[in-house]
């Protein structure tokens, strides 16, 4: 990998020893080239004196000594050139430039050369140097130091590129990158800014973003304490109960047990669970609208786009109001469904076990009638007390079976209808809208 340097007279680089200083200093891996008169004692030598300050170990001074052929007659540089008389890590290269009367004569550089080649060859005191002399030699000797310093220099060069890369498209990822112009490739870049986000609220549901967990607690604590809220000791009262079983058969009195009274306390009993439901319903939708505020705000792709940012987040919600319609819809059949069709062998096991439920003061309060929860219950013409007691207690324990099948059953359904549907199709609207106006 050798270097071309051209032909340089060096008689006429005499005024750059006095500017190089500055420029080795800002740039520590250029090459410094010591240029010294041999007619002068390098002792006293600028060149060197400056080059000690800039390069104090020398690594880098390549010394250089002109004016061989001017010297005094008995006298020779052969010690400064050999680098007995001062020593420099990189070696001393002796030069003869053209002399004035060559200027004058308008000599070219590739006859100077030759002359200078001629010098050394036939000088008594360079003749064993004269292979590590002239300006040729040390064009060579640059190029083949240039080399090694650029192979040394390569691995932190490459760095330095990638560094200044990456620095760039972190820039324009802050400002932003260039916009297509034409309609597919703009259509295509709100796609993907529309992914970027949907990947940023998916990681939020699926854990690898904070937020998702807040869903598990709305059935984990919140649905649990509604349900465990709901007014069932006011409405099972003695006097509820009675109030009910004694409306449900009018002015006829009942035969057997009452069958309507019961269904009547279930049927209003089960119309509670409502609320919890729907509060499950609407405290995810809660979630999942601040989930999509949150993914907005933290796809890095959109903060260059606000208008694009309300027309994600808009068309998001109506989205999620959709699934929030279907939720509410589905948990409400769920609890009709329970008033809709009891469960007749929980009651045949009651028959099966008529004092399950009693407590042992209504069982001693009922030694003698209605043992049966088919029995009548009459004393007289009023309804026996412990007899109304039971009909709550029964009932109470099935609400109890239904509240249990509820609480597994009303999460599956607003997962289904709201997260796993937000997941699969928040933007699917927004997508075709977009795609019809292209």
């Amino acid at each position: 990998m050798a270097l071309d340097i051209p032909l340089i007279d060096f008689q006429e680089l005499g005024l750059v020893i006095h500017l190089f200083p500055k420029l080795a200093l800002v740039h520590p891996n250029c090459i410094i080239l010591a240029i010294s008169p041999a007619n002068q004692d390098i002792a006293t030598s600028d060149a060197i004196k400056l080059a000690r300050d800039v390069d104090p170990s020398g690594e880098r001074t390549f010394g250089v000594l002109t004016k061989l052929d001017l010297m005094d007659k008995g006298t020779n540089a052969v010690d400064v050139l050999e680098g007995r008389a001062y020593r420099l890590q990189q070696p001393w290269v002796g030069i003869v430039n053209r002399s004035q009367a060559d200027i004058n004569k308008n000599v070219d550089m590739i006859l100077a050369r030759r002359k200078e080649r001629e010098y050394f060859e036939t000088s008594p005191d360079y003749g064993h140097l004269a292979s590590r002399m002239g300006s040729e030699y040390l064009a060579k000797l640059l190029s083949e130091h240039l080399e090694l310093v650029i192979r040394q220099r390569i691995p932190s060069i490459i760095a330095l590129i990638n560094k200044t890369i990456d620095g760039l498209n972190a820039e324009l990822d802050r400002i932003g990158r260039p916009i297509a112009t034409d309609g597919g490739a703009q259509l295509y870049m709100i796609l993907e800014l529309c992914r970027a986000f949907d990947r940023v609220f998916k990681e939020h549901l699926d854990g690898g973003r904070p937020g998702g967990d807040r869903i598990f607690g709305v059935f984990d604590n919140q649905l649990p304490a509604a349900l465990k809220k709901l007014p069932f000791d006011r409405y099972l009262s003695l006097k509820n109960v009675q109030k009910v079983v004694t409306e449900a058969d009018g002015y006829q009195p009942h035969l057997i047990a009452p069958e309507q009274g019961y269904r009547r306390l279930i049927d209003g009993a089960i119309g509670y669970f409502k609320g919890p439901a729907e509060a499950s319903v609407d405290a995810v939708h809660y979630v999942l609208k601040e989930l999509v505020r949150k993914s907005i705000a933290e796809t890095q792709e959109l903060k260059r786009f606000p208008s694009l940012q309300t027309d994600i987040a808009t068309a998001a919600n109506e989205s999620l109001e959709k699934f929030r319609d279907e939720s509410r819809k589905t948990v409400l059949r769920l609890v009709e469904m329970e008033s809709s069709y009891l469960t007749a062998d929980f009651f045949r096991k009651l028959n099966a076990e008529p004092e399950k439920n009693l407590n042992p003061s209504d069982k001693k309060k009922n030694a003698e009638p209605a043992k049966n929860p088919n029995q009548s219950g009459h004393t007289g013409d009023r309804l026996n007390e412990s007899y109304l007691r039971r009909i709550g207690s029964n009932v109470n324990a099935y609400i109890a079976m239904v509240c249990d099948t509820l609480r597994n059953t009303i999460p599956k359904a607003v997962v289904y209808c709201q997260v796993k549907e937000a997941k699969r199709s928040l933007l699917t609207n927004f997508y075709a809208q977009v795609g019809s106006r292209e």
